[in-house]
Parts: structure tokens; sequence; C-alpha cells
């Protein structure tokens, strides 16, 4: 078995050297890029969408983390914040009226929909509130995630058309303990595998990353925690 070994560490070296190659070629336009490099690996137009007020939470540590990691993997990354760039969440009467109008359904979102068209891999890094995501969020959901942008409807049949998505994931951080999470139904999660895993490309690679009973969680815990996020994205 030492041969197949050999093989898979050659791969793993050569893959290396591709993203290396890569990345010199995105700092150096003028770069050529070697022909066997081609093909071995992707590189994205990851979101990540963030949704905590305070800019110094264990939150937003880890969605910075998940960004640094997703780059040090020559993906494009850009992280939407939504506290910081004052998302309204509030879903106006003008604009439900218009709900299924493509043309007018995202009036005072129309940036954060393009941003959410361009992207090719999108996470969600949030605190789980009262057993759902923040109201912020809900809301994000509620007024980009519309006709025209994630969904379309063709002669009364619902498609989704969030195929631009290929990699879906989310780093979601309960107060609570996992069997008290699971006893309620683990809301967030189920809305992670069900409604948005049903959007993007069918064969999308999903992660849900859970931090259960963080209220008490120590220093260990939540350094656990930071590995495991970038484990899940050195993957990407």
């Amino acid at each position: 078995m030492s041969w197949v070994y050999a093989i898979l560490g050659w791969i793993y070296r050569y893959r290396r050297q591709a993203r290396e190659t890569y990345r010199r070629q995105r700092e150096y336009p003028n770069y050529v890029l070697p022909w066997a490099a081609k093909g071995l690996v992707t590189f994205l137009r990851a979101l990540i969408v963030h949704a905590h007020p305070s800019p110094e939470s264990f939150s937003a540590a880890l969605a910075h983390e998940a960004a640094a990691t997703l780059n040090e993997q020559g993906h494009d990354v850009e992280i939407c914040d939504l506290y910081a760039e004052n998302f309204d969440p509030v879903l106006p009467l003008a604009t439900f009226r218009r709900y299924l109008d493509p043309e007018e359904n995202r009036a005072g979102v129309e940036a954060f929909a393009q941003r959410l068209k361009a992207a090719e891999a999108l996470i969600f890094v949030f605190p789980v509130w009262h057993d759902g995501p923040p109201a912020i969020l809900k809301g994000y959901f509620d007024r980009v995630f519309v006709r025209g942008v994630v969904f379309e409807i063709v002669d009364g049949v619902y498609y989704p058309t969030l195929q631009n998505v290929r990699r879906l994931g989310a780093v979601a951080l309960y107060g609570a303990d996992r069997e008290r999470t699971r006893k309620v139904g683990d809301l967030p999660r189920r809305f992670f595998r069900h409604n948005l895993g049903a959007l993007v490309a069918p064969d999308a690679r999903r992660d849900y990353i859970a931090g259960y009973d963080m209220d008490r969680a120590g220093a260990v815990a939540r350094a656990g925690l930071v590995d495991k996020v970038r484990r899940a994205f050195r993957k990407w």
C-alpha cells in the first residue's frame, strides 16, 4: 500500500503548488498559468454573511477566521456584516405588495441581491437567539431571498435559481446545549438543510458547523470550535 500513499502525497503536493501558481497569477495578471496547473483547483467567489451587533464577539472572530482560511485557499472572499452595513430587516408594505414582481421586489436591497447572485460560495455566521437566527438575518432572508434572486415561478411552478452557489456553509453559535436544542427541533439546522439547501446547486457541498452550549463554553471549547471552522473551510 506504500505506493498508494506515495501517489496521494504527490497529488497533495501538486495541488498545493497549483494553488500557489494561481495566487501568483491573481497578483500578477501577466503571469502565464502553466498548463499542468489548470483544472486541479477551483477558486470561488465567497460571500460570508455575518449577523452579530458586536465586532468583538466570538461570532465576529469566527467570521474572520472563515474568511482568512478561505483566502489562504485562494478564494475571493467578501464579508457582508449586516449590522455594520446597517441592513434594514423590515419588509416595507410597498415591497410586500410587489413581492412577486422581480423588477420591483428588491427595492432598497439591490446591492445585497447583486452580491448574493455573484457568489459561488455562501456562508452564514450567526448566534442562535430564541431558537432562531437574529432578526436582522431573518430579515435578510425575507428581503433578499425573493423571486428573481433565489427562485422563479413559471406557469405556477416554483424553481430554485441560486444555482450559482456551489458551496454552502453555516457557523451557528447556540447558547443552549445540544440536548435542549434537539428537543425544540434545532430550527436553524433544519432551515439550513431543507430551505437553503434546496435553493443552491444540487451537488453543492454543504457544511453546517454548530457550536452548542456556548453560554458556558470556556477557552478550550472555543479554541476547539475555531479549529473546527479552519478544518472545514480548508476543504473548500
